[in-house]
């Protein structure tokens, strides 16, 4: 009799069980990944450890990283420090300093006005406290205003990055003034006011290169010169005080210049030059 032979079904029936767990492997693997690049809420953290024991977790063993509804930026959301506040509060300072003398002074009140923007202080004067007609000598009204003012200025010193004075002029005739006296007279108005802050407020203060003078003659009037009123109000000096930015110091008027020029000069507190150099801008 005739023997029956089985056939062999061979040993690779059981191969599509590598595949599955590669993938399941593979999954395990994604679904990690995702978990560790989400936010970990502390409430659902919490719920899901207990579904798996109850008694695993007490309340004070959560995960560290954000709760409840924080973010995961590790602080880049929170509030970053200005650090020009400081200016901000020097400028206040001395906005409220000038504003409280002026209302103060029954001649100051009416000669001065006071403005402040986002990074300065604005100081306007009537040309008659400062010089008599044609003339650019600083008289004893306005160094007397002036001693009054430097006390906040000097205050705010440290935290200034320009101080800046501008001279102007009225029209004397029906024609414009003749130029290069028009000029020079402003120029020279707003130069006589800069030298005596300079010579009265602390060099360590207020350095010398941070007082500029500018002269804009008659071109820049807030009145009209018909009338002897609006001359007055022509012929005038103004101040304006901006802060410096701490957070770039290369928004420092005073840097940005010796590092346009590549050259400059350091000095000493009592003035005296100390380090002088030249370079090619490297």
């Amino acid at each position: 009799m005739a023997s029956i032979k089985k056939k062999s079904s061979g040993g690779g029936g059981a191969n599509w069980m590598d595949t599955y767990g590669d993938m399941v492997t593979l999954l395990l693997c994604f679904f990690v990944l995702l978990y560790s690049i989400s936010t970990i809420d502390q409430e659902k953290w919490m719920v899901f450890v207990k579904s798996f024991n109850r008694d695993a977790v007490d309340q004070m063993d959560v995960p560290p990283g954000p709760i409840g509804d924080q973010d995961s930026s590790r602080g880049d959301g929170l509030p970053v420090p200005d650090e020009n506040n400081e200016v901000d509060e020097a400028l206040d300072e001395l906005y409220d300093f000038l504003v409280e003398y002026t209302e103060s002074s029954a001649a100051a009140s009416d000669s001065i006005s006071v403005s402040q923007g986002d990074d300065y202080v604005f100081i306007s004067f009537d040309d008659a406290i400062f010089f008599d007609g044609n003339s650019s000598y600083l008289r004893k009204e306005g160094r007397d205003v002036l001693d009054s003012l430097i006390p906040g200025i000097a205050q705010a010193g440290p935290m200034i990055d320009e101080l800046k004075v501008l001279g102007h002029t009225a029209q004397s005739r029906n024609v414009p003034n003749d130029v290069p006296y028009d000029r020079h007279l402003a120029s020279d108005r707003a130069t006589e006011v800069v030298i005596y802050l300079q010579e009265h407020i602390d060099y360590g203060l207020i350095h010398p290169g941070r007082y500029l003078a500018e002269g804009y003659g008659q071109w820049r009037n807030v009145a009209d010169n018909a009338t002897a009123e609006g001359k007055a109000r022509n012929r005038r000096v103004e101040i304006i005080i901006s802060g410096k930015d701490l957070e770039n110091e290369m928004n420092d008027s005073y840097r940005q210049y010796y590092t346009m020029t590549g050259s400059g000069t350091e000095f000493a507190s009592d003035g005296n030059a100390v380090i002088s150099y030249t370079t090619n801008g490297n």
